[in-house]
């Protein structure tokens, strides 16, 4: 865990601010971002539900962003696999309608062993050459310190993922 902080707190000096942190207070944070991408909403939609393909392994508990998986549907995890058989919920779906809008419950990294409710909202929407996705990171609760200090770590490593995302999304197909 402590080489996880460690890689977000040097993310956060690498990575220019590609997302906003809308508010943010010791009691929670709201984070978005919004990328337009060069496919059409439903293969948005399809690869968003791939993290492993565009996902940063430096910011997953087994290394490997290949062991993250999601299963869009309610009910279905947002999960990893680490090393020796063990497996980690990084948030449950609770709305997923293809092609427009997935969503999950759960706190991500540092926020999961705090006393932290969150939502994740992707939102995608039809856009001249392609398609628009906003990403909403929603956080409140408990956490030692409060939550206001870690808002622009989580705003820049989440930035980072949907920004892998555009990349994969905008190369030319073949």
């Amino acid at each position: 865990m402590k080489l996880f902080l460690l890689a977000i707190a040097g993310l956060a000096i690498a990575t220019p601010a590609a997302a906003e942190v809308k508010s943010a207070s010791d009691g929670g944070f709201e984070v978005v971002s919004v990328e337009t991408v060069k496919a059409t909403p439903a293969a948005a939609y399809d690869a968003l539900r791939n993290p492993g393909q565009w996902w940063n392994g430096e910011h997953s508990y087994s290394g490997d962003a290949k062991n993250m998986t999601i299963d869009a549907r309610a009910g279905g995890c947002f999960c990893e696999r680490t090393p020796g058989g063990g497996t980690i919920e990084h948030g449950r779906i609770i709305y997923a309608q293809p092609g427009k809008v997935l969503r999950f419950v759960g706190g991500l990294g540092p926020l999961q062993s705090e006393a932290i409710t969150a939502t994740m909202t992707w939102t995608i929407e039809p856009a001249p050459g392609g398609a628009k996705i906003t990403q909403r990171y929603v956080a409140s609760g408990y956490m030692p310190g409060g939550l206001k200090g870690i808002a622009p770590v989580v705003d820049k490593v989440l930035a980072e993922q949907l920004g892998r995302l555009k990349v994969i999304l905008d190369k030319p197909a073949g």
